[in-house]
């Protein structure tokens, strides 16, 4: 049974519509996904579907009796109300707030929030968030529209939202860049796409494969059309003498075929290679220490950057990630330890939160990319600000519109540009994903994986993670810093069976958790004195394979015997789809990335057998 039904909706804002006629049903018990790009309006459909906007056109049936409660991105409270009183609001009465206080204070611990007597007005943004978070899943409504929920959630929180949500009896719908979350949560996807809205029975991954689909039959429709409007065209280039019925309907049906506009898709973030070269020094921290009052943060962390690394570092809010990424950059100092920075590095920092003092309300937005530079050089060639910011989807009379008219997505793409403008050779992305729509990521997914340099990640995003990064650092109670090798995945896999076990930790990671240093490329030096001159070159420990050389070493043959083979399918298909534009464009990109793997595991399998040689002649490091 429909509980929601949204009828032919239309929403303008000034010239820009952006729903055209959209209809939306929901039913009981359902878990809906609403995605598209920013600015296509899923905001808007929200607050709609919330009650708090009208459309212009079209209705909304809301069944009797049904509550709906609502999440918005940033949501405001009496500045004096206390915690508790803020949760509670509207979701008890006299009879049952004892037990409502007694679940909203579980709630609010598990989400990192214990003063309860805390006025409002001193919390951050995301203690807000995470306020309203509570008061909405206190709520017995039988409609929860969730706006961005996971923001400001670390990965604990995630995995508790995830099990709230699923075991609601109540419907939801929500709008959320975190693909996880999302397959883990949702059974059917609602996407805006020009104003349209389109329906797939479906969690993320099915919707992928949906939606494949659904652009694959509007293009074969689209080149019929144009087939038929080619012959159409020559029969009126030739003229027709006699207007008979027929031939006048044949003229008719030749400029409704030429009105009819061609399929159009979401524009694209263009990314491209625009990094400096990376000299042989890098990032080196040193025995770094950071504590604020009785609270260690940091304690003993020494790593060496290699200049391919991807590093993820994780941990539960306030742990001190953005901490250690502010000591990189020079904007917080370390307790004790120091920080080398090669000359040739050239930092592109990605900051978590955007104030004033990064974006001037009242600044151009052209003149916001040319503060930084006029051009940047590309693997393409020179490109100017104004093309830059094209490839960002600000086009025409967008550049000259202000920063402070910018929606938060806007924002957020706008300052990816920023950064990298200033052709960056290390990149440090504090909560990359926070209102970046999902076209939007993988864009900047694949930009990662061809960028050639250093990429320390902070990221609650389980998903980002995994695509992006091949290490994991954990930032543990009491300023221990963990090192885990591969993705987010990984890292749980791992921790989850060192919890079965009680709590062993490799050799390896022991090493690091007691402040060893690691190289970027793999390989443990023991850790000496801040002043030792010698550090570099006193090494007398015997050669020997890490951990995940040893891995690679024994899998790296296998590998590029299934990535020749790839290649050999791929040409194969290649010439098979020769005629086929879109799906020989799909096969050149993959065939590109194939050959790009090939020639990276060829050059690791070089340096392992090397590597194996000189450990069997018994060389020391």
């Amino acid at each position: 049974m429909n509980i929601l039904t949204l009828e032919n909706i239309t929403k303008s804002f000034g010239e820009r519509k952006v729903i055209d006629g959209g209809s939306f049903y929901l039913a009981e018990g359902e878990k809906v996904g609403i995605i598209g790009i920013n600015g296509t309006g899923k905001s808007t459909l929200l607050r709609i579907i919330a009650g708090l906007e009208e459309p212009d056109e079209g209705r909304v049936v809301l069944a009797n009796h049904c509550v709906v409660r609502f999440l918005p991105q940033t949501p405001v409270f009496a500045e004096e109300e206390t915690v508790l009183d803020a949760v509670l609001r509207g979701n008890c009465d006299e009879e049952n707030r004892a037990v409502r206080e007694a679940d909203a204070k579980a709630m609010l611990t598990r989400l990192g929030v214990d003063d309860f007597s805390q006025p409002c007005g001193q919390l951050s943004g995301g203690q807000k968030k995470r306020l309203a978070l509570v008061s909405v899943l206190l709520s017995p409504a039988e409609i929860l529209v969730l706006d961005e929920p996971t923001n400001h959630l670390d990965n604990e929180m995630n995995d508790w939202l995830e099990e709230q949500l699923k075991k609601r009896r109540g419907a939801v719908i929500m709008v959320t860049h975190d693909r996880y979350f999302l397959d883990s949560v949702t059974r059917r996807i609602v996407e805006i796409d020009k104003g349209h809205i389109y329906s797939y029975d479906a969690n993320y991954s099915g919707f992928l494969e949906l939606k494949l689909q659904r652009e694959e039959m509007e293009l074969a429709s689209q080149r019929k059309r144009k087939s038929i409007l080619r012959t159409e065209l020559e029969w009126v280039k030739r003229g027709a003498r006699a207007r008979s019925t027929k031939q006048k309907a044949r003229l008719e049906r030749y400029e409704t075929m030429k009105n009819t506009a061609d399929v159009e898709f979401d524009g694209r973030v263009e990314l491209s290679s625009v990094a400096s070269r990376l000299g042989r020094t890098t990032v080196e921290l040193y025995d770094i220490s950071k504590s604020y009052g009785d609270r260690v943060l940091i304690k003993d962390f020494t790593y060496l950057c290699g200049k391919t690394d991807r590093l993820g570092f994780v941990g539960p809010n306030g742990c001190g990630k953005s901490t250690l990424m502010k000591i990189i950059m020079g904007e917080v100092a370390p307790d004790a330890g120091r920080v080398e920075i090669g000359q040739t590095v050239k930092i592109g920092y990605y900051a978590q939160e955007i104030g004033e003092d990064i974006m001037n309300p009242g600044q151009r937005v052209i003149d916001y990319i040319r503060d930084v530079a006029e051009y940047v050089e590309t693997e393409e060639g020179r490109v100017t600000a104004a093309r830059m910011l094209e490839r960002f989807l600000f086009e025409g009379e967008d550049q000259y519109g202000l920063l402070g008219k910018l929606s938060g997505g806007e924002r957020r793409r706008l300052y990816l540009c920023k950064v990298l403008m200033g052709a960056p050779n290390v990149l440090i992305l504090d909560e990359p994903t926070n209102d970046l729509d999902i076209a939007t990521l993988q864009i900047l997914e694949d930009y990662l994986d061809r960028f050639q340099g250093i990429v320390l990640i902070v990221s609650h995003d389980r998903y980002f993670l995994d695509r992006t990064v091949n290490r994991i650092f954990s930032l543990e109670p009491g300023g221990n810093v963990v090192q885990h090798e591969g993705g987010y995945t990984d890292y749980v896999v791992r921790k989850q069976a060192e919890d079965r076990v009680g709590g062993n930790v490799s050799a390896r990671e022991k090493n690091v958790k007691n402040g060893s240093s690691v190289s970027g490329d793999g390989h443990m030096d023991e850790k000496r004195g801040a002043g030792s001159k010698d550090w570099k070159s006193g090494r007398v420990k015997k050669l020997k394979m890490t951990y995940q050389e040893q891995r690679d070493y024994e899998t790296i043959e296998e590998k590029i015997a299934e990535l020749e083979q790839k290649l050999e399918q791929l040409e194969e298909d290649i010439l098979k789809h020769s005629r086929d534009f879109l799906k020989l464009n799909e096969l050149t990109g993959e065939k590109e990335r194939t050959e790009a793997l090939l020639e990276e595991s060829m050059e690791r399998w070089m340096y392992l057998e090397d590597l194996a040689a000189r450990i069997e002649k018994g060389e020391t490091v």
